[in-house]
């Protein structure tokens, strides 16, 4: 008998308001916002960091540099047609990019290079240092 009846006290002290905690959202409301910063924090934020440099690496694009686009083809940028606004050309996502891969070449949108392996000046650094290191072993 007393089991039955401290059963029946736990269920109306759950029920009433001040016991046991249910009349307050402010943990529930707290919990959310919690995870809504971690996801900010570890997902939006980065993300958005990292398509600003592309953007901006898009945007620097230049003569010579060798790019792969969304399709997977690798390639030489060889000439840039930008959208002229006010008199000045500005470059945009959809300024018209004619690249060479091997004997083709192919007229793509900006905005739709994936990535640029190597910039204009990034490639003829690397052969002086190999050159360098050579020359040192050599001797």
């Amino acid at each position: 008998m007393t089991r039955g009846i401290s059963a029946a006290t736990l269920v109306l002290l759950q029920a009433l308001p001040g016991g046991g905690g249910g009349g307050s959202l402010t943990p529930l409301l707290f919990q959310f916002g919690l995870i809504f910063l971690i996801f900010y924090f570890l997902i939006i934020r980065p993300q958005q960091k990292q398509r600003k440099s592309h953007d901006e690496a898009l945007r620097n694009l230049k003569r010579g540099d060798r790019i792969v686009t969304t399709g997977g083809i690798i390639a030489d940028v060889i000439h840039i047609k930008e959208t002229a606004k006010d008199g000045k050309p500005q470059p945009a996502m959809d300024d018209e990019v004619t690249i060479k891969s091997a004997e083709s070449r192919l007229i793509v949108e900006r905005g739709r290079i994936a990535k640029i392996v190597s910039p204009t000046g990034a490639v003829s650094s690397a052969p002086a240092d190999r050159k360098r290191q050579d020359n040192s072993a050599a001797s």
